[in-house]
């Protein structure tokens, strides 16, 4: 809590908690989920969050969601959420879905391919995807587990790293020579988020 004046101000989960007394019907409300986004990009795909950056009045609920909307082979890439379990309707199309268990449990990767109305839960943490293996466009929705569940890409953050991250480090990681680093590194990693 911080004082500001005589009025006390209290943030949780980094946000400003409103006084409850002026709240509004717009704190609650976001409309962007029915706008369709832009899969012309390099993956295909395009996320529409809705948490508590769009709706403030999720601070504190534990909740949030996204649209995801697929061009035909578009992909969600390998990503994470650090603060969220998420589970995913697909709403159109067909997706193929997966994610990777942890290292002491060997890398185990569990894929579905999933049809209109099918659900699929990815656990707090774990790396996972969706690719359209559909002939047209897909679109799901995701619930997440966290009013801001973040979101970490793993291309994006293993070879798009502000500052790079030195390339005989991911070459020994990868088992791949520095030159195949290098040129990963030099790509363009597009956020679909």
């Amino acid at each position: 809590m911080f004082l500001h004046g005589s009025y006390s101000i209290l943030f949780v989960n980094g946000k400003f908690c409103k006084d409850p007394k002026l709240a509004t019907a717009n704190d609650f409300f976001f409309s962007g989920l029915r706008i369709p986004g832009n899969t012309s990009n390099p993956v295909g795909s395009f996320v529409t969050p809705a948490n508590v950056e769009q709706i403030a009045g999720l601070n504190t609920l534990g909740i949030s969601l996204a649209r995801i909307d697929f061009a035909p082979n578009g992909l969600n890439p390998p990503h994470t959420h650090p603060r969220g379990t998420e589970f995913l309707i697909v709403l159109e199309g067909t997706l193929y879905v997966g994610f990777v268990t942890s290292n002491g449990d060997n890398n185990r990767l569990f894929t579905k391919v999933l049809n209109k109305g099918d659900v699929f839960v990815f656990p707090v943490g774990l790396i996972h995807f969706q690719l359209n293996v559909g002939h047209v466009n897909a679109l799901a929705v995701a619930g997440l587990s966290s009013q801001n569940p973040g979101v970490i890409t793993i291309a994006n953050a293993v070879f798009g790293s502000n500052p790079s991250i030195n390339p005989d480090v991911l070459a020994k990681a990868f088992q791949v020579d520095d030159k195949e680093v290098e040129y990963l590194q030099k790509q363009f990693w597009y956020n679909n988020n």
